[in-house]
């Protein structure tokens, strides 16, 4: 019972991974001796956050356009060439884009559904063999999407694409987890609330304390929050947990019903 929570040797990729929640989980890696490989477009921001977690353990920035296949599989495709295994992907990248109904534009649904549903679902395709290879029964591979709680209700906001985007992955999590199992693959969701990131920077705005208090639990999400929350859907304490989302928020969802 002692090493319920160990992932030391352990191979993973955040997408998304040089700022917001992907930062806090592939921080929660690091420090518990996962060799991490983070991503996002910005090769000067990936830098900057590999470099600070580099003193924890070891972290490797990639940079990576996913908003394509092309750039799916590119990513995929550079890991794949350093590593023979990958024991743990969370498909973290997102997007979001707010405009009233009759004014919001399909570049705007387009681009959200793109990178939040589309490449989530092809860059796990193209990392099935590595996945594969690091899976067994008693240990499998771990794959986590990233939900939000803005995908199980009307989060009354004109975010129309996004809340889709959501409600999409929490469903492809169940749809993924069913047919992966029998490769040793398990597939759960977290569906975060509010959190500190450059998404929810227009909600908050210097106001942590205050939008906190209107939370149950009197508090916004915090790194630790999400990183153990992580570490225990990639540990041996979990391993019979799949298809499943976990709500990260603070008791925001069952409050409102």
């Amino acid at each position: 019972m002692k090493n319920l929570f160990n992932l030391q040797g352990k191979v993973a990729v955040v997408t998304g991974g040089s700022r917001g929640i992907g930062a806090m989980i592939a921080r929660g890696f690091v420090e518990n001796g996962v060799k991490t490989y983070i991503t996002a477009r910005k090769q000067e921001e990936l830098d900057a956050t590999a470099g600070e977690l580099g003193q924890y353990g070891e972290c490797i920035p990639l940079a990576s356009d996913l908003s394509t296949v092309e750039g799916v599989t590119a990513f995929a495709d550079a890991v794949k060439a350093r590593e023979g295994r990958v024991d743990i992907l969370v498909n973290n990248a997102g997007a979001t884009w707010g405009a009233p109904i009759d004014e919001f534009p399909e570049s705007g649904w387009d681009k959200v559904m793109d990178l939040n549903v589309k490449s989530l679902f092809f860059l796990t395709q193209q990392f099935m063999p590595a996945l594969r290879a690091a899976a067994d029964q008693e240990d499998p591979a771990r794959i986590i999407n990233i939900g939000s709680i803005n995908g199980l209700f009307n989060p009354n906001m004109t975010n129309y694409s996004y809340s889709a985007s959501k409600a999409a992955v929490m469903h492809l999590t169940k749809h993924l987890a069913a047919d992966l199992a029998k490769d040793n693959i398990n597939v759960n969701a977290i569906a975060p609330g509010l959190f500190p990131s450059k998404m929810t920077a227009f909600a908050l705005s210097g106001h942590e304390e205050e939008v906190g208090e209107t939370i149950p639990r009197g508090r916004i999400g915090s790194p630790e929050d999400a990183a153990g929350t992580a570490i225990y859907l990639c540990a041996r304490a979990s391993a019979w947990v799949t298809g499943h989302t976990v709500v990260l928020d603070g008791g925001s969802f069952a409050a409102a019903h």
